[in-house]
């Protein structure tokens, strides 16, 4: 595992590309429109294509056991989410527009992309496969729940939408093709290593984009609001904290690592699109994601670094 200063150097060029996206988005490089066509070529292309190579691995007794610690603390982390993110809710100032945004820029965070960056940039394609068994259960809950948080009505719950959409498909691909007996054609692996591995540049490239699209006055009007500090607060720092109790059930430490990380990325931007989309305050929603992108600048190295400092009382 690498050092906390190896892991800031490792994240450097992540900034870069980060940067790189925001330049070009100001300068009108990439248009307007721009934003969307990448999330579409991230989401039903390259992360399929990363999902499905990373998860081309022999399967053994250890991989079901690690599907099985990383499936339990996927399901603690997230009912402990929605749980204090219903409390914080209720008691919220806010009005009922922005209530829903506060509750989902808790709860959901930006695993798909950001995420898949971290893992790869700590432990290579094997941090991926780790990464993908632990979003299972996560996809789900944003695709129902986070849904239902704006809607409140289990009718407008797009079912198709949950077991068709790409992340969900390639993963279940990818699973079965890890129990079956036979793999991919080489030729076709090879497709999909050069392809997928095009995910985590063009993540933080739309993310730089992203920050980019933000309005002067909505900095100045949200950043004053305290219950999106608040939000911030719980999801980089607090809630990803919680899973230190499994330090104590002696996981496999590279688990944790990506456990704790991964439960500590910035807020998803998918909560601007449902606030845009079903009503909701979608500037409000944006901030959101916005400060917490940037905060996780620090507190991101900062729980790799308590996580590094606490390995050998639990392991050695």
């Amino acid at each position: 595992m690498q050092s906390t200063s190896a892991f800031l150097q490792a994240m450097v060029p992540l900034y870069i590309m980060a940067l790189i996206g925001f330049t070009s988005r100001k300068v009108n490089i990439l248009t307007s429109h721009a934003n969307q066509v990448i999330t579409q070529m991230m989401l039903y292309i390259t992360l399929p294509a990363l999902i499905l190579y990373s998860l081309h691995t022999d399967f053994s007794k250890d991989i079901l056991i690690d599907f099985a610690w990383l499936l339990t603390m996927s399901i603690f982390i997230l009912s402990i989410s929605v749980f204090i993110a219903l409390l914080l809710r209720r008691k919220a100032a806010l009005p009922m527009k922005q209530k829903s945004v506060y509750e989902s820029l808790i709860i959901f965070g930006n695993q798909g992309f950001i995420g898949f960056a971290i893992s790869y940039i700590l432990m290579g394609e094997q941090g991926i496969i780790y990464l993908t068994l632990f979003n299972i259960c996560y996809l789900i809950l944003i695709w129902t729940y986070g849904i239902y948080l704006f809607t409140k009505s289990e009718q407008s719950i797009n079912w198709k939408a949950l077991f068709l959409n790409p992340g969900i498909l390639s993963t279940l691909v990818g699973l079965l093709m890890l129990f079956l007996p036979f793999n991919w054609p080489v030729s076709l692996l090879d497709t999909f290593e050069s392809v997928g591995k095009m995910t985590i540049p063009l993540s933080m490239i739309l993310i730089g984009s992203l920050l980019a699209d933000i309005k002067l006055h909505e900095l100045h009007q949200y950043s004053i609001n305290v219950y999106i500090w608040i939000a911030a607060g719980f999801k980089l720092l607090i809630l990803p904290l919680f899973l230190f109790i499994f330090l104590f059930f002696q996981v496999p430490y590279p688990l944790i690592i990506i456990a704790v990380l991964t439960s500590a990325m910035p807020s998803a931007s998918t909560t601007s699109v449902y606030a845009q989309k079903f009503g909701g305050d979608a500037s409000f929603a944006s901030f959101g994601v916005l400060l917490t992108t940037l905060l996780c600048i620090l507190t991101i190295p900062l729980l790799y670094w308590l996580l590094q400092w606490l390995y050998p009382y639990f392991y050695l």
